[in-house]
C-alpha cells in the first residue's frame, strides 16, 4: 500500500519526553495554544499562536477537517459474582454488537454482564488480547449518553470538567473512541477570521478506533496489524477539493485522520482527479516512503513515541525533521499529546 524503506525500524520513531511535557488539562481558550510552523522544505521553524493560522495560510486554501463526534464510550458493568468490569466500544458491529476493550478478570465468552445505568451485556467472542465482541440486549444508541463516560487517553490523569473539551467544534457524528486532536484548536471566531480570509473548510468522516490505543510492538512497523477503521468523503467534498487543486489552492489536512481519508481517497481517483468519493473501512497505514497525492500541508499535534501518528508525520515531513522539531518543541515549552500545542506542517 506505501513504499517503504528496505531499513525502517520502530526505534527509529523513538524519542525522549519527561512527564511534565504531557498536557493535562486543554488551554483556554481553545485557539490560544502554541503553534509550531515547519517548513519542509529546508525544516525551518517557526513559533506563533494558533489564532494566527491564517498568517500561514492563502485564499483559495482549504482545511480538511473531520467531523466525528467521540462517543461516551467507557461503560462499566457487574458480573452475577458482583465483580466489576470496564468495557470501552471501538467499533460497532450492529446496534446491539459492538467489540470493546475489556478490563477485568476472566471476562469469557459466554458471560453476562449487566451494564450500571444500562442493559444488560453477554460477551460473544475472545478477539485476542483485551478485544471482546459482546452484544448487548438493547441498542447501544438508546441508552449511551445516560450510561456511558467520555474516554480520555490514559496519560491524561486530570479529571474533565466539561466533556465538551474532548469534542471539536466541527462534531456532528458520533462513531469515535477518541477525538481528533488536531481539530481541538478551533474557535467558531477563528474559522469565521479564516473564511473571511479566503479560506474554505471541508469536512470528511472518520471514526477512530482501536488503533489509537494500540502502540507499535513490533521492531519492523511494517509488520505491525493496522486495525481498519470506518471514513466516508462524499462527492460534493471530492468535487470541492479536486476544484481546489486544479485552481491552485492547497489541500491542507487537519489531523492525522483526515490524511487517512484523503490519501484512501485518492487511491480511489481516475486520472486528473486528486481524489474520488470514498465510504467504507481503510487500513492505510502511511510509513517513512508513502506518496502522498492529495494532502498540501498538515495541522497535527504532538504524537507520542514509536506510534503510527508519529510515523505518519515522518512521512510527510521526513523523520530526521519531525525529530529535530519535537526537540525544539521541549526547549520552547510546547505541551504534548491530545490537549497540547499544534504543529502546522507546510
Amino acid at each position: 500500500m506505501a513504499i517503504q524503506e528496505p531499513t525502517l525500524r520502530t526505534s527509529d520513531f523513538d524519542y525522549d519526553l519527561p512527564p511534565e511535557f504531557i498536557a493535562q488539562k486543554p488551554v483556554e481558550p481553545r485557539d490560544r495554544a502554541k503553534l509550531m510552523v515547519v517548513h519542509r522544505p529546508d525544516c525551518t521553524i517557526t513559533h506563533a499562536v494558533f489564532r494566527d493560522l491564517g498568517r500561514f495560510l492563502r485564499p483559495g486554501d482549504v482545511l480538511v477537517v473531520n467531523r466525528t463526534r467521540v462517543i461516551p464510550a467507557r461503560i462499566f458493568a457487574r458480573k452475577p459474582t458482583g465483580g466489576r468490569v470496564e468495557l470501552l466500544l471501538v467499533k460497532q458491529e450492529g446496534p446491539e454488537v459492538w467489540q470493546a476493550l475489556v478490563r477485568g478478570r476472566r471476562v469469557r465468552p459466554g458471560l453476562r454482564l449487566q451494564v450500571e445505568g444500562g442493559p444488560q451485556v453477554e460477551v460473544l467472542a475472545d478477539l485476542g488480547g483485551p478485544l471482546r465482541r459482546v452484544r448487548f440486549t438493547r441498542p447501544v444508541w438508546e441508552w449511551l449518553e445516560q450510561a456511558g463516560q467520555v474516554p480520555l487517553p490514559p496519560y491524561i490523569k486530570a479529571r474533565l470538567e466539561d466533556p465538551e473539551r474532548y469534542q471539536t467544534v466541527f462534531a456532528r457524528e458520533p462513531g469515535s473512541a477518541a477525538a481528533p486532536t488536531a481539530g481541538l484548536h478551533f474557535t467558531p471566531e477563528l474559522i469565521a477570521r479564516l473564511k473571511a480570509q479566503g479560506i474554505r473548510f471541508a469536512e470528511v468522516t472518520l471514526h477512530i478506533g482501536l488503533d489509537t490505543f494500540r502502540p507499535v510492538e513490533e521492531e519492523d512497523p511494517r509488520k505491525h496489524p493496522m486495525h481498519r477503521e470506518w471514513c466516508r468523503l462524499d462527492p460534493e467534498t471530492a468535487a470541492l477539493l479536486n476544484q481546489v487543486r486544479s485552481q491552485g489552492g492547497r489541500i491542507v489536512a487537519v489531523g492525522t485522520t483526515s490524511v487517512r481519508v484523503l490519501e484512501t481517497a485518492a487511491r480511489q481517483a481516475p486520472p486528473g482527479q486528486v481524489v474520488a468519493a470514498f465510504e467504507g473501512e481503510t487500513d492505510l497505514f502511511i510509513l517513512p516512503g508513502f506518496q502522498f497525492r492529495a494532502v498540501d500541508a498538515l495541522i497535527t499535534n504532538f504524537h507520542l513515541p514509536r506510534s503510527t501518528l508519529l510515523m505518519l508525520v515522518s512521512a510527510f515531513a521526513g523523520r530526521e525533521c519531525i525529530l529535530h522539531a519535537y526537540e525544539m518543541a521541549k526547549q520552547h515549552g510546547y505541551r504534548f499529546y491530545s490537549f497540547g500545542d499544534a504543529m502546522l506542517i507546510l
